[in-house]
């Protein structure tokens, strides 16, 4: 029992040294990574800074994708 709060409590702290912009996509990825590697063989906080990681990239390449539909909006509407 007190490896996933272990691994909620890390997956907290890495959060609080990171900005706001930086923080996006990392507390999902860091609940579940942590929760899998729980019990995929008792690695929860591994896990939960690995979905982190992975929440990140994840949200980056979604802003990426929204900035570049919002530029061909916006291109799309002028003459």
């Amino acid at each position: 029992m007190k490896s996933p709060l272990l691994a909620v409590t890390a997956a907290l702290l890495m959060l609080g040294a990171t900005t706001a912009a930086n923080a996006k996509g990392c507390i999902k990825g860091a609940i579940v990574g942590g929760v899998a590697g729980h019990y995929a063989g008792h690695h929860g906080a591994l896990g939960a800074a690995a979905g982190c990681l992975y929440g990140r990239h994840h949200a980056k390449e979604q802003e990426k994708q929204r900035q570049q539909q919002q530029s061909q909006m916006n291109g799309q509407g002028k003459l």
